[in-house]
């Protein structure tokens, strides 16, 4: 999908009322998340149910492969809130010019990065030339950026008279296609790192932690409509609380958590990881409510420094944090910042 939304998506977010216009309060909470360890608290949440305990009404879980889409859904209205990554959410904000949707909370912090084929040739930062690079989806966090980290080191891709392809492929497809030998390496999240090294043979060539201060950036972030946060405030409050709890739930025990993440991971997905998997998974994950707004920032301004984004992106209006701040208060827990 490109990063320039369909005219018809567009128009939808803006002719309201899909993103503008206040429903009455919910019976239910339509939330979307990602298979993933990257969103642990939602995979977690979903198996236990502590979002439907705590917001005391139903919870429709949504699945989504890559950031783009999930930001589709909550322009369509199929969603009321999700876990996104930052890329598909400053895109979906500027698009929207900030009328769909807010960023409330963060999820996590790290588990991403570049593995290669142990065979393929790669050795140094200078052998990326004929080279194929898989991502998530085009548009998606790893796909932005891989984009910025490839192009600060002067490569130019196929698309554009180039010779490194970057190739959007979901994260599935992206191991069995590593295993064929038909791509070089993938720059994607856990628990896809650890799969490609321990089932694929692979072997990580970059932890993007290594490429942010003090090794921290927002993953995973929770993002609502503005319309049900609007007229939801309570719900959104719980779901908040919720979400501080499952995230000291995880971190108390992350061996206890694993098991609880990986029954309903093959529960979602038709198969479990294998324990090494998930245990090296785990430990590249920093599981966090704070959105670590100056990384989101950074990602912005790197999305336009490559031309991924026409104009300097205004993310004004792109938090909602108080809510949040309240719940840490009662909690006796820092407050986060925007």
């Amino acid at each position: 999908m490109s990063t320039k939304l369909k005219p018809g998506l567009l128009a939808i977010c803006f002719a309201l009322p899909l993103c503008g216009v206040c429903a009455g309060a919910a019976d239910e909470l339509r939330l979307g998340h990602f298979p993933n360890l990257t969103h642990a608290q939602a995979v977690y949440a979903r198996a236990g149910g502590q979002f439907e305990t705590k917001i005391g009404v139903p919870v429709k879980w949504s699945s989504f492969n890559a950031g783009p889409t999930a930001i589709e859904a909550l322009f369509t209205d199929a969603v009321d809130a999700t876990f996104v990554g930052p890329n598909p959410a400053i895109n979906g904000h500027l698009k929207s010019r900030g009328d769909c949707f807010t960023i409330i909370a963060g999820s996590a912090s790290g588990g991403a990065g570049l593995v290669l084929r142990k065979d393929g040739g790669i050795r140094t930062e200078r052998d990326f030339d004929g080279k194929i690079i898989a991502t998530p989806q085009l548009g998606n966090t790893q796909d932005v950026a891989a984009r910025v980290w490839f192009a600060g080191r002067g490569y130019k891709f196929r698309e554009k008279g180039g010779t490194l392809t970057l190739l959007p492929l979901s994260n599935p497809d992206q191991l069995t296609l590593f295993q064929k030998k038909e791509i070089h390496g993938a720059w994607t999240v856990e628990p896809w790192l650890s799969r490609l090294e321990l089932e694929g043979g692979g072997e990580l060539f970059l932890d993007e932690k290594t490429l942010w201060p003090e090794g921290r950036h927002v993953i995973t972030h929770l993002v609502v409509r503005n319309s049900f946060l609007a007229e939801n405030p309570k719900l959104i409050r719980n779901l908040l609380a919720a979400l501080v709890e499952v995230t000291q739930q995880i971190n108390a025990d992350k061996v206890a958590a694993a098991k609880v993440l990986n029954a309903e991971l093959k529960r979602e997905t038709g198969k479990p990881l294998r324990e090494e998997v998930i245990a090296r998974a785990m430990e590249r994950v920093e599981f966090t409510w704070d959105p670590i707004s100056a990384s989101l920032h950074t990602s912005a301004e790197s999305a336009h420094k490559i031309g991924f984004l026409r104009s300097a992106p205004n993310l004004k209006g792109i938090y909602s944090l108080g809510p949040l701040n309240e719940v840490l208060k009662e909690k006796n827990l820092p407050a986060v910042r925007e």
